[in-house]
């Protein structure tokens, strides 16, 4: 069932959009932002590296809240190698996520996500439903790397 409709900050005008104004707010650390990706629907699903599903925006909203505690910590995670699968109303893509950890300051650490990011087409345009990230091992990353990217 939907929820009541909320203020848009912006409309998506494509998938790519959304999912450019996804990485973005998570750059930034801003949840808000980040919320105003996804869809105006009770079953969205967010599955964080080796977390639980977490099913509904109120239970995304707080996971997002408690992993961007604090600014996020010199987080940072890059959309890398995306292979897209896209539809009149749907669009369903596939990212390596470039992970990286600035702790202590001027040290860095990185790892890479495999994720995948599904949107739907709205009145209010693109908006994303899922969000799942699995950690990658070196070798899953480095076959990935070496596949040509694609459009569909």
């Amino acid at each position: 069932m939907p929820r009541p409709s909320s203020p848009r900050v912006s409309l998506q005008s494509s998938a790519e959009a959304a999912e450019a104004a996804f990485y973005e707010a998570l750059q930034a650390a801003d949840v808000d932002a980040l919320m105003q990706v996804w869809a105006d629907d009770d079953d969205l699903v967010c599955i964080h590296p080796g977390g639980p599903r977490i099913v509904g925006a109120a239970a995304i909203r707080a996971s997002f809240e408690q992993l961007l505690a604090g600014g996020g910590g010199g987080l940072r995670i890059v959309p890398e190698r995306v292979l897209r699968s896209v539809t009149l109303g749907c669009a369903v893509h596939n990212v390596v996520e470039r992970v990286v950890l600035q702790s202590p300051p001027g040290e860095k650490q990185f790892g890479f996500v495999l994720a995948t990011n599904a949107y739907i087409k709205t009145p209010d345009g693109w908006r994303m439903v899922l969000h799942h990230a699995s950690p990658a091992t070196a070798h899953e990353v480095a076959e990935v790397m070496t596949l040509p990217e694609r459009l569909h």
